[in-house]
């Protein structure tokens, strides 16, 4: 059995692990056309938990993002170029609020780029810019087997280096990680767990996230519910 799974590694390329994940959550093609909101919670050690509601429209530019944490309340959109923001209900901000909240259409791009990216992976890794290595390796990982494969990008899109751990069997992706300067092994690297089949792509609804140098934990986002939108 060992054997015949390191010969299934050797004979993968990482196009066709790619693909074979994909197929896996997203079988229909949908991600293309994915509309939901997702309803997300994340606790951090020794902090109050931080509630969003993610509406993402991927064929079209609009991005929302409400945000919970204690008694602030931050509500940003993008829509075809434009920016918008709320804090507390008010629409009447600060310099200083605006900066001490991240309240600028910069700011708001990047977290709409961070959500559509992990929470469209694998599928997001056929965007241009990406490069996915052609070896596949069989690999021991966060105490689980796994089919291992290298992605970095074209300069203009990013420098991290990123390795994706796949489930030998279903080709489910059930980790990843991340590094700025890999020899220096910083970065963070996330455990999946479960899924929730959403407008058919099947996204993962816990994810746990580590320091790669000391193991540290982040936090942890928890998937509760989606909606259309």
């Amino acid at each position: 059995m060992c054997v015949a799974f390191v010969t299934q590694a050797q004979q993968l390329t990482g196009d066709a692990l790619l693909e074979k994940a994909i197929n896996y959550h997203d079988p229909n093609g949908q991600w293309a056309n994915f509309t939901g909101k997702l309803f997300i919670d994340m606790e951090m050690p020794n902090k109050t938990t931080r509630h969003s509601v993610v509406s993402l429209t991927n064929k079209e530019d609009f991005f929302r993002l409400e945000v919970t944490q204690g008694d602030t309340h931050i509500n940003r959109k993008c829509e075809n170029g434009e920016c918008t923001f709320s804090l507390n209900g008010s629409n009447d901000i600060t310099d200083e609020q605006s900066k001490k909240h991240g309240l600028t259409c910069e700011r708001t791009v990047m977290y709409k780029n961070y959500y559509s990216y992990l929470y469209g992976l694998p599928m997001k890794l056929q965007d241009d810019g990406a490069i996915v290595h052609p070896e596949v390796s069989k690999v021991k990982a966060f105490g689980s087997e796994y089919l291992k494969l290298k992605v970095t990008y074209d300069p203009e899109v990013g420098s991290d280096t990123w390795y994706f751990y796949f489930n030998p069997e279903s080709f489910a992706l059930e980790a990843y990680q991340f590094f700025h300067d890999e020899p220096k092994n910083d970065g963070e690297y996330i455990i999946l767990k479960d899924l929730m089949e959403i407008n058919g792509v099947k996204i993962p609804k816990v994810r746990t996230w580590y320091y790669n140098k000391n193991q540290e934990l982040l936090g942890t986002d928890f998937l509760i519910k989606a909606e259309d939108l």
